[in-house]
């Protein structure tokens, strides 16, 4: 059985989420600095967050190896033979969650840090951090 730190070092899908996180961080420090709203309140909270996922995938790594459980029945069939994956267990599914939270969040911290976006995935954009997010749409008020 593989070293669950082995694992954690080199799974690809767990090596894109911490990239991701990293990439968060810095959109998130950024946006902090462009809105002068340093706060450490708000950065710890976030350290919080991000080390609670991480911990939450060391977790359900342990339970894959104990339980087996494979998910890949939620995963429609066009994008199992994309990806090419023939199983999804807790530890894949929990860290994809995961890189779409942390994508939003990326995508949110760009947006209020002013970075343009062509016009329809701004619209994209919009549509989407409103549905997930108020902060934005409360953002665009304040500017207009």
């Amino acid at each position: 059985m593989e070293k669950i730190f082995d694992i954690l070092l080199n799974n690809k899908s767990i090596q894109m989420l911490c990239i991701f996180i990293v990439l968060d961080v810095i959109f998130g420090i950024l946006r902090a600095i462009k809105e002068r709203k340093l706060n450490s309140t708000i950065g710890i909270d976030g350290i919080i967050r991000k080390v609670g996922m991480m911990v939450t995938i060391t977790v359900t790594i342990i339970l894959d190896r104990l339980a087996g459980i494979d998910l890949i029945f939620f995963i429609p069939e066009d994008l199992k033979t994309y990806l090419g994956i023939n199983e999804c267990g807790i530890t894949l599914f929990f860290n994809s969650l995961y890189v779409i939270f942390e994508s939003l969040s990326i995508l949110k911290n760009m947006k209020r840090c002013g970075i343009p976006f062509p016009k329809k995935l701004n619209d994209f954009l919009d549509r989407i951090l409103k549905e997930f997010t108020s902060e934005v749409v409360e953002n665009e008020k304040v500017n207009n």
